[in-house]
């Protein structure tokens, strides 16, 4: 049986997340630009808005520098325009001092209640190409000072790249009490899991097959548990789903139907992270896909196509689609990142189709966050507590 591991008590519910394409990643045929999709504020913030009302617990704002919006800007505008929905905003390491950051995060997180989650970025900076070592080693440091600065009374920091003495936190105390913001993080190399079994919250995923999630997720839990601390886990992937498979496979091909392959090679290449070796895994998706772009049941890798980063979909009827999300959380997964094209109309296809038959929650701040709290023991795949 594979073990992996599960972190939260309960686990009959997860967080349910939709995303924000305000990196100007909307269409409705990939790779064809859409003026209607743009990435707009009147246009993202209806995404937005739209996954409050559906009963969404969360959404990704993405950060990017060479299309869309700016992440922070996009965040706080959008703070009094929802209701009960948390934000997941992305932070890329190095581009705001750490306790301007810490400030401008503990801001937010009061102008939203609590309702404020980050997503750690790792990726190069507009115009920089440093290594993976400076840059895990930069986030590294950039998150140690973030949270000197939620918990105590000054920032005293002695890094290689940020030395800081004496710092009052008095300004950048968040509206969340118990450690600042959850913290979210994806990454693949060893620098990468070690930051994110050191000092974040969620680990997160893109699709492969189950096996390879299963152990990556081990990988992660090793490293975690070196630290005395455990994780939860969460997936970024896409999402096509109707009311038969059939259905949803005739969408999935039309969805590419006028997508050449330089087009999407350009799309992908003018990704700060397109070198980044999780990408290069998106990629390997699709080299053992069968010929309709399949790497498993229902899981589709023709999304990757014409986009970096995560590139494949949950594609087909809502049982089959239910099915899989149903297997994933028995793996532990508790974090669900979703995402369709056009963005809008499928955030009310899955969250009318779908979402209601789902428990759902906004993820608590669990272990590794209360040094009292003993983790869970890791559970066997159809095993629950």
């Amino acid at each position: 049986m594979t073990v992996v591991p599960v972190t939260s008590a309960d686990l009959d519910a997860a967080e349910v997340a939709w995303f924000a394409p305000i990196c100007s990643d909307d269409y409705r045929y990939l790779g064809v630009p859409d003026g209607t999709l743009r990435s707009s504020f009147a246009h993202t913030s209806e995404i937005v808005r739209t996954a409050d009302r559906l009963g969404f617990r969360n959404i990704l704002c993405p950060s990017s520098y060479q299309v869309g919006q700016d992440t922070w800007s996009f965040v706080s505008a959008m703070a009094p325009q929802t209701d009960n929905i948390n934000m997941l905003a992305a932070i890329r390491c190095g581009e705001v001092h750490p306790a301007m950051l810490a400030r401008a995060i503990a801001t937010v997180d009061h102008v939203m209640k609590g309702r404020l989650t980050l997503n750690v970025i790792s990726s190069n900076q507009p115009g920089e190409d440093a290594t993976s070592e400076l840059r895990y080693k930069r986030s590294t440091e950039v998150v140690e000072i973030l949270r000197q600065a939620w918990t105590r009374e000054q920032i005293d920091y002695e890094g290689e790249i940020y030395r800081l003495k004496g710092l009052s936190t008095e300004p950048v105390r968040p509206y969340q009490q118990n450690g600042g913001p959850l913290l979210y993080f994806g990454g693949y190399s060893p620098p990468a899991v070690e930051l994110c079994g050191a000092h974040c919250d969620v680990y997160l995923m893109w699709p492969e097959p189950e096996e390879l999630l299963a152990e990556r997720m081990r990988t992660v839990h090793a490293r975690a548990e070196a630290h005395g601390r455990t994780l939860d886990y969460g997936l970024r992937v896409h999402v096509i789903v109707r009311d038969t498979e059939a259905e949803a496979r005739d969408y999935a091909d039309e969805l590419v139907s006028r997508l050449d392959d330089g087009t999407g090679e350009e799309i992908r290449n003018r990704a700060l992270d397109a070198k980044s070796f999780g990408v290069s895994l998106q990629s390997a998706n699709r080299d053992r896909a069968d010929e309709d772009g399949f790497v498993e049941p229902n899981l589709w890798t023709g999304i990757g196509r014409a986009r970096s980063g995560c590139g494949a979909a949950l594609v087909g009827s809502v049982d089959q689609v239910m099915d899989k999300l149903e297997r994933y959380r028995k793996m532990g997964i508790r974090a669900f990142i979703l995402s369709g094209y056009p963005h809008l109309d499928e955030c009310v296809n899955f969250g009318q189709k779908v979402l209601p038959h789902l428990q759902t929650c906004s993820l608590p701040h669990v272990y590794g966050r209360v040094p009292e709290q003993t983790p869970a023991t890791p559970l066997g795949v159809g095993e629950r507590h």
